[in-house]
């Protein structure tokens, strides 16, 4: 069932660093929704009208309680055997990269050791005014948007429309990719730019790009191999492959 290519099995045991980029999809397997949760209120909005830095200002306690929601969501979830046969990759190669479009925190709770997060992580946040940080801070009872020492808003720590990646997490993120032997592009539909760049770029730098996705995207035609198949299946199959030739 499980029908690794020669070329894939070849790159396997001589690769030392790998990539993995991943969307979307990998967090679905945990079930955590891809945008909104699927009752209440969020079915009256799209996510442009709310995830954008004018709506949060027009109406932060609405924005607030948006991303409130969707903490309490994930809060429900645990990572999937996909997100922890990445970290257990770490024990064969010399480098295991994510670099993720999600904002869910389960790479890192999956304990991964080194992580960019393209769009922002939704466990942080900081003043909008003198840009305090209030990371992994307890905001539960929180019912409206609560604001910093200084008196400015705090927001999520998200990537909104209209904004741009942050450098820290994009400028290595494509170092990663120059220097991978590996790129890995799991559960993502490839149509986000400039994120989708990555494993293009990949593609154009001669990377062995393999796409993990049960259905095809924009980035099949930039794959070297193609799994059809969940992350959470494949991804533990491909650990068990690495530690027979390894071994």
């Amino acid at each position: 069932m499980y029908n690794f290519s020669d070329h894939l099995i070849d790159k396997l045991k001589t690769a030392r660093r790998l990539v993995f980029f991943t969307g979307a999809g990998i967090s679905a397997e945990s079930g955590v929704p891809t945008f909104r949760g699927e009752n209440g209120i969020w079915k009256k909005f799209s996510a442009e009208e709310l995830a954008n830095f004018d709506a949060f200002m027009r109406n932060p306690d609405l924005v607030w309680e948006w991303y409130q929601h969707r903490r309490e969501v994930i809060h429900a979830t645990e990572p999937n055997a996909g997100h922890y046969a990445i970290k257990q990759l770490e024990e064969y190669f010399e480098s295991v990269i994510i670099v993720t479009q999600n904002i869910d925190n389960l790479h890192r709770r999956a304990k991964s050791s080194t992580i960019y997060e393209l769009h922002g992580n939704m466990e942080k946040n900081y003043c909008i005014n003198c840009k305090k940080r209030y990371d992994f801070v307890d905001f539960e009872d929180a019912k409206e948007s609560p604001k910093c020492e200084c008196g400015g808003l705090i927001r999520p720590d998200i990537v909104w429309f209209g904004e741009n990646l942050p450098s820290d997490q994009f400028d290595p993120s494509q170092a990663a990719v120059e220097n991978c032997d590996i790129l890995f592009t799991i559960g993502t539909s490839g149509i986000v730019y400039p994120a989708a760049y990555l494993p293009m770029n990949a593609h154009k730098l001669g990377k062995f790009v393999v796409e993990i996705n049960p259905v095809s995207t924009e980035l099949s035609p930039f794959c070297n191999e193609i799994l059809r198949f969940p992350s959470a299946e494949i991804l533990p199959k491909i650990v068990e492959k690495v530690r027979e030739l390894r071994a």
